[in-house]
């Protein structure tokens, strides 16, 4: 075990916002885009149009938000070009406001890591490696044989299962639990109530009970990695559960077992996916949606918020399904029609079967 035992007094180990002052200039000359305006303006801070105050910056998307500026109190702005002239306070014009103001942001409020080192109340486990760079809170339980890569920080409570290792530059929140023989890679952010590993929901009939299928697959996450809070991917029952590089998942997420996630897809809060789905790469889900399993959605398709996919889906697209809220008596009465549609279905095929046979009978030519 390589290990650096800090004192109990040691701030806990979470990633903490500091906080940076610069020019609008000193702003440009490192992040590009044109200054309009006072460059000597001194920013500490980022926040909304509506929140900022004089000392921080704002910005606008897009012209949508473009009444807002006459009303804020922000000391500068980044706005876009066809915004260039919407606001008389000092400001830098970037094609992609947004995107720029994200780099902005990890520039003025930047993640300071705490010391590194096992905090005494740590149990690291003989046979595990912990690289002398990372750090270790309170309480943390490391299994035998797991590695623990340089500058990781696993935050207080958490467990990393035995066999299991763990890339350079992660982040691990409080009680995270990541069970054996797991991989995940580097600079991967994995929030509290994050579950990694537990046994696939794998059960057969057994007479009048149900028998445990053994869950013997692991889960491999790849670099670049963010998972929210309490999220839950499975391990596999033979194969591997695989989530790839750069796959972005929201809070509450379920991932069953013999998933894959393709590279830099983007699942939004509650989604449930069902055992050995396949998701392809760049793709978008919206909250609350709900994947089958044992089905393929191909690179680049967008399912909307709600919707359920049941069957493979072959061609990039948006794909929606969901039906929108209506007052209870109106959708009462849709119901009831909607379970008459099979036998509404059949009249009109009789009515139509009728009309073709009355065709047939009707003599042909002039009868006179």
């Amino acid at each position: 075990m390589t290990s650096g035992t800090r004192a109990a007094g040691d701030n806990p180990p979470v990633r903490r916002p500091g906080r940076v002052v610069s020019t609008l200039a000193e702003l440009v000359a490192r992040l590009g885009g044109e200054l309009v305006g006072d460059g000597t303006k001194r920013v500490s801070g980022v926040a909304s149009l509506t929140s900022a105050t004089a000392d921080q910056l704002a910005y606008i998307a897009d012209s949508r938000h473009r009444s807002a500026i006459s009303t804020t109190h922000a000391g500068a702005l980044v706005v876009g070009p066809g915004e260039r002239d919407a606001s008389d306070l000092p400001r830098i014009v970037v094609p992609n406001p947004q995107l720029y103001f994200v780099a902005v942001t990890r520039l003025l409020h930047p993640e300071v890591a705490p010391a590194p080192g096992i905090h005494p109340t740590a149990v690291v486990e003989d046979g595990a490696t912990v690289a002398p760079t990372a750090v270790v809170g309170p309480h943390v339980s490391i299994g035998s044989g797991a590695v623990l890569g340089a500058r990781s920080v696993v935050g207080a409570g958490c467990r990393i299962g035995a066999g299991t290792t763990l890339g350079e530059d992660c982040l691990l929140h409080a009680n995270v639990v990541v069970y054996h023989d797991c991989h995940i890679g580097s600079r991967v952010v994995m929030h509290s109530g994050v579950v990694i590993g537990a046994d696939g929901f794998g059960l057969v009939r057994e007479g009048e009970r149900w028998s445990k299928v053994p869950q013997i697959g692991r889960v491999l996450i790849g670099d670049d990695v963010e998972i929210g809070a309490n999220t839950t991917i499975d391990r596999g029952a033979l194969d591997d559960t695989v989530i790839e590089e750069g796959v972005k998942l929201d809070n509450q997420i379920q991932i069953g077992h013999n998933c894959r996630i393709g590279a830099h897809t983007a699942i939004a809060g509650c989604v449930g996916i069902a055992g050995s789905a396949r998701i392809g790469r760049h793709c978008m889900i919206g909250g609350a949606a709900g994947i089958h399993g044992h089905l393929e959605i191909c690179d680049g398709c967008t399912i909307s918020a709600f919707t359920l996919i049941t069957k493979s889906i072959r061609v990039p697209g948006t794909y929606t399904s969901a039906t929108p809220f209506m007052e209870h008596r109106e959708w009462a009465r849709n119901t009831i029609r909607l379970r008459q549609l099979d036998k509404l279905a059949q009249r009109v095929r009789s009515l139509e079967r009728s009309q073709v046979d009355t065709l047939h009978d009707e003599p042909e030519g002039d009868p006179l």
